[in-house]
């Protein structure tokens, strides 16, 4: 029952995340952390998500910005020398409140409502952040929407950009997870999730990219928006109060 309730998780986020381009990762995340140890849910997941992203990257390929990529780079690489100088395995509860917070306060904050991830500061610092984000939470939805929010482009641009950074940050963190298991816990995480599932688990998650690419031709970039705004700010709000109710128990 488990496995089946992963695997029809990751399906149904795949295709969500296929249509406006994130929100996915942040539910399955919810889904793997009541069901998995922390280590072994950042691994799945960020196999089963570097798939999904990397599936709708290459559907959409050709509407990449490439142009941000080596700022967005430089800010992850910093992020990611943090995480391993430090070396722990966090309790994600804080860290949802904040990325849950993050959308709104991009929208309410004035200073914040300018974000626009093509400026070479915007794509440094967000490239940082969500990595980050990740290596924390093991999604980054909402926070990386927030730089997008003056990013006046086509939105399979929007989809495909979002798609390739976050299939790179998923990988990175199996990997930083797959080592700081070890390290620190003295386990090796991997060996705790079997092979099946994370083959199952990919391939929905490819055909998963596949429906939600093909269902979002069938959206302009005015309901995108419009769609993409109010299910981010929603997602945001249930961040806030998985973390709150998190910090609550514990």
């Amino acid at each position: 029952m488990t496995a089946f309730v992963i695997l029809a998780t990751v399906l149904a986020t795949a295709v969500l995340s296929g249509v406006i381009g994130m929100a996915g990762g942040v539910l399955l995340m919810a889904v793997l952390v009541t069901l998995l140890p922390v280590a072994s849910a950042m691994i799945l997941h960020g196999a089963v998500q570097a798939a999904s992203n990397g599936a709708r990257f290459l559907f959409l390929r050709e509407h990449v910005m490439w142009g941000i990529l080596p700022f967005y780079a430089v800010g992850a690489l910093l992020a990611v020398l943090l995480f391993i100088a430090l070396a722990f395995i966090p309790d994600p509860a804080l860290v949802l409140i904040l990325v849950g917070s993050f959308p709104w306060l991009a929208r309410i904050v004035p200073t914040l409502r300018g974000l626009d991830v093509r400026r070479p500061a915007t794509g440094a610092a967000c490239g940082a952040t969500v990595t980050a984000a990740q290596l924390l939470a093991g999604a980054s939805g909402p926070l990386l929407d927030a730089f997008y929010l003056r990013t006046e482009v086509d939105r399979r641009s929007i989809v495909a950009t979002k798609a390739l950074t976050q299939a790179a940050g998923h990988v990175v963190k199996i990997g930083y997870y797959a080592w700081v298991s070890n390290a620190v816990l003295d386990e090796f995480a991997i060996a705790d999730i079997p092979i099946w599932l994370v083959g199952a688990g990919i391939v929905l998650a490819v055909l998963g990219a596949r429906i939600g690419t093909r269902l979002l031709e069938r959206f302009d970039d005015r309901q995108f928006r419009r769609v993409t705004g109010w299910v981010i700010l929603g997602l945001g709000a249930l961040c806030i109060v998985k973390g709150a109710r998190d910090l609550l128990v514990a």
